[in-house]
């Protein structure tokens, strides 16, 4: 290969920087209209009342749905894991089939108009009432509630995990630790609000959708509408950041599709910067606690994991927080439970790095404090402590961990470091530093990858499969992988993507992206490579005529043997003397069954160094630095942007990004960007990303394990351990609040 592996630049850029570039809400089909969503401003109890005349006599309204009007869906939503590339609703709860409000900005009535800003002032004159009653809507409201789930993540999990005895295992233990921690809601805020476009031709839809699963769109609205799959087609361009919120299918789509029904005319949906806080799902509020035991020598006898979080009324969905903390350090003795309060919210979903930014945030916050009760620098016990292999002794499909704690420790100049708490300061500011060993699981529990590539007779080639480019560059990469496998230039190859008319490939989800596209692309490349091959070698006016195939390189389009030094055919001279217009081949990929006798973890490290002045409580974080192993790199460019955004969204997660439930009313504190903070700019630090590149044979045919979620992974930890660092004072709650960090003694 001559591309992969090397720094491309994204080839969607040209047409994003001109305005090219459509999204979802740029589709404007002849004759759309426009709609809005009215939602529910109570979060538990019924509807009692509503008028809605004066919408309907609003100037430009088409329509006004309401539960009494709003035809049934064809089945109720199968809560299915959208990575196995089924049915995928975000809930297993279908709005405005009943008068039942189960949580506030549940749709209640749809308003169907000429244009955006009449349908969404007649949504204003919609007026609902209510008969309420309590809502349930935080932790405390429900502590006494809570159940043990049996699985998790649509299913996808077991709600408990244990091995050996974890109480004998801290019952022997020489020192022993315990923590409690809260941590606050997320939510995603992508820069596009979710968006879609639906357009009726008879009995046949198609959906422009702000998607990350194209596939999973089709298949979930088509369940729910009654339609066969192949009367739904799902078109998705570009996607402006999703981190989640778009990867399951949320009631949105089909009301929208409902709707266009309804009207009988093209209609388009773009949720307000508010609604996408009570739409779209979010990181759930949880509290976790963690106890670990060991010996004087720092060898860990016992991990107790445990999580307790809210979810909606009709599904038990929690991320799940101990896939990492479950595999990454040996030790026989664990447990670990998951439990949940069913509470007056929709159903929490996939937030970027689920389950495992907050596991092991978990995790290495007590790994840190158990490193300093020890005497033992925290680099050292987890060098100490780290699995050689996964806890049923199967070997890592590669492992990576102790390359990118060594690589990131030096780098970062941890050797240098005081480890005393409260030692350094910098005017005001004391300084800290802090670290934290990181992991990811590896998805591998997806349906077959398909891509067609063609080549043309001038030499110009299209690779197609149906992934959609949600802004991490799999566009470019595709591309890479593509043009390295059929042999031709990275100028020669366009990938088309996006669309369900194309070969399947998978959701962007779960940091499957790369791996999972690039592996059936490939496929597809090479199909169609050696069929070429073959062509040009059992032909009898080619150059090559006669030599083994297995001899035939290709390069450029030009195909050459070493059996035949200085003989050479072309793509373009072969299909012209066959008299082909194009020639093409379909390429599939099967990832390895679950049972795969390996360890599944992408590994890394993060380091952090934070100035904190202890009269205000004020954190600023000055270094970030960190070391992954991916697995085989296909693009260091866009691989290290990805993993800087994962580091400053893990600052944020650490440092700003917090959402409350009001217990009075059950709707969230905060509804907007100017109250639900993110980082900007000035409180981006300096960021160091090392790669440590591994070798796998076991995740796919190019050994990519992904890193979309990974960069996130062990940030605020390694801030939060930071701040101990420079103020003696542990933090157990995110995000890092002043008073938290605050000196007592002012």
């Amino acid at each position: 290969m001559t591309t992969v592996g090397t720094p491309v630049t994204r080839v969607d850029g040209p047409a994003k920087v001109t305005g090219a570039a459509r999204y979802s809400a740029e589709i404007s089909p002849p004759g759309a209209a426009h709609l809005a969503i009215v939602g529910a401003s109570v979060a538990a109890g019924r509807v009692s009342a509503m008028d809605t005349a004066a919408a309907h006599a609003a100037e430009g309204v088409l329509s006004v749905l309401t539960h009494e009007n709003l035809p049934r869906i064809a089945a109720p939503p199968r809560l299915l894991p959208s990575l196995a590339g089924l049915t995928a609703p975000g809930e297993s709860f279908f709005p405005m089939q009943d008068t039942v409000v189960h949580y506030a900005g549940q749709p209640v009535a749809l308003v169907v108009a000429e244009t955006y800003e009449q349908a969404r002032y007649a949504a204003s004159l919609v007026r609902v009432s209510y008969d309420v009653v309590q809502a349930t809507a935080t932790i405390e409201q429900g502590r006494g509630r809570s159940y043990e789930a049996e699985r998790l993540f649509g299913g996808l999990l077991p709600g408990r995990e244990e091995r050996g005895d974890a109480e004998a295992g801290l019952a022997r233990a020489d020192v022993r630790v315990e923590a409690r921690y809260r941590m606050a809601a997320n939510h995603h805020n992508a820069l596009e609000a979710p968006s879609t476009v639906a357009v009726w031709d008879g009995d046949d839809l198609t959906l422009y959708e702000s998607t990350m699963g194209v596939r999973a769109t089709q298949q979930t609205v088509a369940h729910l509408l009654g339609l066969p799959v192949s009367r739904v087609r799902v078109i998705t361009s570009f996607v402006g950041g999703a981190f989640g919120s778009k990867a399951m299918v949320w009631p949105h789509t089909t009301l929208t599709a409902m709707a266009a029904r309804h009207v009988g005319r093209p209609v388009k949906l773009m949720l307000t910067r508010p609604q996408m806080f009570t739409s779209t799902g979010h990181r759930e509020e949880q509290e976790q606690s963690m106890a670990l035991g060991a010996t004087r020598d720092g060898r860990l006898t016992a991990i107790r994991h445990e999580k307790l979080s809210v979810t909606s009324p009709f599904d038990d969905w929690a991320e799940p927080a101990t896939g990492v903390s479950s595999q990454l350090y040996a030790c026989g003795d664990y447990l670990g439970v998951h439990r949940l309060i069913r509470g007056n919210t929709m159903t929490p979903t996939f937030t970027r790095g689920p389950g495992e930014t907050l596991g092991v945030f978990t995790l290495e916050a007590t790994m840190d404090e158990l490193a300093y009760r020890l005497g033992i620098d925290p680099l050292d016990l987890r060098l100490l402590n780290h699995a050689r292999t996964d806890p049923h002794g199967n070997p890592w499909s590669s492992g990576g961990l102790e390359e990118c704690l060594r690589l990131g420790a030096e780098r970062f100049g941890w050797s240098g470091r005081d480890p005393a708490p409260r030692t350094r300061s910098d005017g005001d500011w004391l300084i800290g530093t802090g670290m934290a060993a990181a992991a990811y699981p590896v998805a591998l529990f997806m349906p077959p990858q398909r891509a067609r590539a063609r080549l043309f007779a001038d030499g110009s080639a299209v690779v197609q499969t149906s992934t959609q480019e949600i802004g991490t560059g799999v566009l470019t990469i595709a591309t890479q992988v593509g043009a390295d496998a059929l042999g031709v230039t990275l100028a020669d190859l366009q990938v088309q993507a996006g669309d369900t008319d194309l070969p399947n490939s998978t959701a962007a989800v779960g940091s499957t992206g790369a791996g999972m596209v690039s592996s059936a692309v490939h496929a597809a490349g090479t199909a169609l490579r050696e069929q070429l091959v073959a062509l040009a070698v059992g032909d009898e006016a080619s150059p090559l005529h006669g030599v083994a195939p297995a001899s035939v390189t290709v390069a450029a389009g030009r195909l050459s043997s070493a059996e035949h030094p200085g003989a050479a055919d072309t793509y373009r001279e072969l299909l012209e003397r066959h008299h082909l217009s194009d020639a093409e081949a379909t390429g599939t990929w099967r990832p390895p069954p679950l049972d795969t006798p390996h360890g599944l973890l992408t590994f890394g490290a993060q380091f952090a160094e934070v100035a904190v002045d202890p009269e205000f409580g004020l954190v600023r974080v000055r270094r970030l630095s960190g070391a992954f192993a991916p697995g085989r790199v296909l693009n260091p460019l866009l691989a290290r942007s990805q993993l800087l955004g994962g580091m400053l969204w893990g600052l944020g997660q650490a440092l700003l990004e917090g959402n409350h439930a009001d217990p009075r009313t059950g709707r969230w504190a905060a509804a907007n960007l100017g109250e639900y903070l993110v980082p900007v700019n000035a409180d981006a630090p300096e960021v160091t990303v090392d790669l440590v590149e591994v070798r796998d044979e076991v995740v796919g045919p190019l050994g990519v394990k992904g890193v979309g979620e990974i960069g996130q992974v062990g940030v605020a930890a390694a801030i939060a351990n930071a701040v101990f660092h420079a103020t003696g004072r542990r933090v157990r709650g995110l995000p890092i609040a002043p008073e938290t960090v605050m000196d007592p003694a002012w």
